[in-house]
């Protein structure tokens, strides 16, 4: 396989490199692996820090800044962070008013977060902690007990963020982040495996002409395999299970936030070619979308394929959507 690396050893010690050269407005410490906002702890908000392997970019740092998350910090690929990277990144955004973690239901990422949260509450610092678990393909995975975390870690980073900003206290910035959380659901497809730096090959079998329901960002197992289908077929089936999950849950009706999230390797014309299905289908269902996205948000390095998350918005969510938000990879309004 060619890939633009120099090595697989220094694969993301180069992006962090990268990043600080393209994003002087962050503090990048490619030793440590920790991106912070260089203005984290002024105007006394509160810190929100998040994390885990990478090969998901833009996911975390792409989403420091203005609005959105105070630090990120990025492990090996695929691999979780360190507690002692999440409790430096604490240390580094706490302004006296408290840290919340976002977490993603992997259990490397839960078990060392909490670790983190124990030695930084040990240090004085107030933490709460969200975790994120949107999908509905598998209740279990390779990775997790429970439903994984995908698309949705996005929505609580934006949304939390931007009460944070708005100088909400700790409680309130947490709540929120909750309520996105058990307002949001994912699906997620793949069209061909993702391929890791230090392997140099697939990480699973996907044979020519077939694709997997319910992909994890990992590539671990959906729900399962077909034959390829059109783009209107992946729609209905994808869309289909978000829908029929939230029946389920409350609140069941109202408008969505909808984001067709690339996995790596899926160009923006067949993205913004599902999304039309993707409407098509929530138009069908009688869902209105309030707001969309479409790009490459949560990735998991070179794998063609897809998600769909939606979460069901009120206006106060709306509202917190649209503030300002100025990060390397998410911005508008500033």
């Amino acid at each position: 396989m060619k890939m633009l690396i120099n090595s697989p050893e220094t694969v993301v010690a180069d992006a962090l490199r990268g990043l600080a050269a393209a994003h002087p407005d962050l503090d990048v410490d490619v030793e440590a692996r920790v991106v912070v906002r260089k203005d984290a702890r002024q105007g006394g908000r509160v810190g929100l820090v998040s994390g885990g392997g990478s090969g998901h970019e833009p996911l975390h740092a792409g989403f420091v800044g203005h609005g959105m998350l105070s630090a990120a910090c990025p492990g090996e690929v695929f691999t979780s962070p360190v507690p002692d990277q999440m409790l430096r990144a604490a240390k580094a955004v706490d302004a006296g008013q408290g840290v919340l973690f976002v977490v993603k239901n992997y259990t490397g990422d839960v078990l060392n977060f909490d670790m983190a949260a124990e030695l930084a509450e040990e240090d004085g610092i107030r933490i709460e902690r969200v975790l994120v678990n949107d999908d509905v393909a598998v209740t279990d995975s390779l990775y997790t007990a429970g439903r994984r975390g995908t698309g949705a870690t996005l929505f609580v980073e934006k949304i939390a963020g931007a009460a944070a900003e708005a100088g909400a206290p700790l409680e309130e910035v947490a709540a929120v982040a909750r309520r996105v959380n058990e307002a949001s659901r994912s699906f997620g497809v793949a069209l061909s495996a993702c391929t890791t730096p230090a392997k140099g090959s697939p990480t699973f079998d996907l044979p020519d002409g077939e694709l997997e329901l319910g992909i994890g960002i990992h590539g671990e197992p959906g729900r399962e395999r077909r034959p390829m289908m059109p783009a209107g077929e992946i729609a209905q089936v994808a869309v289909g299970a978000v829908l029929d999950d939230m029946a389920n849950t409350a609140p069941v009706d109202g408008p969505v936030l909808a984001l067709v999230n690339g996995m790596g390797a899926t160009p923006l014309l067949e993205l913004y070619g599902f999304h039309a299905a993707v409407a098509g289908v929530l138009e069908a269902r009688g869902v209105q979308v309030a707001r969309a996205l479409v790009g490459n948000y949560v990735t998991s390095l070179d794998m063609a394929g897809c998600s769909v998350t939606l979460c069901r918005a009120d206006e106060e969510l709306l509202r917190l959507w649209d503030a300002p938000v100025q990060t390397a990879a998410l911005r508008w309004g500033r």
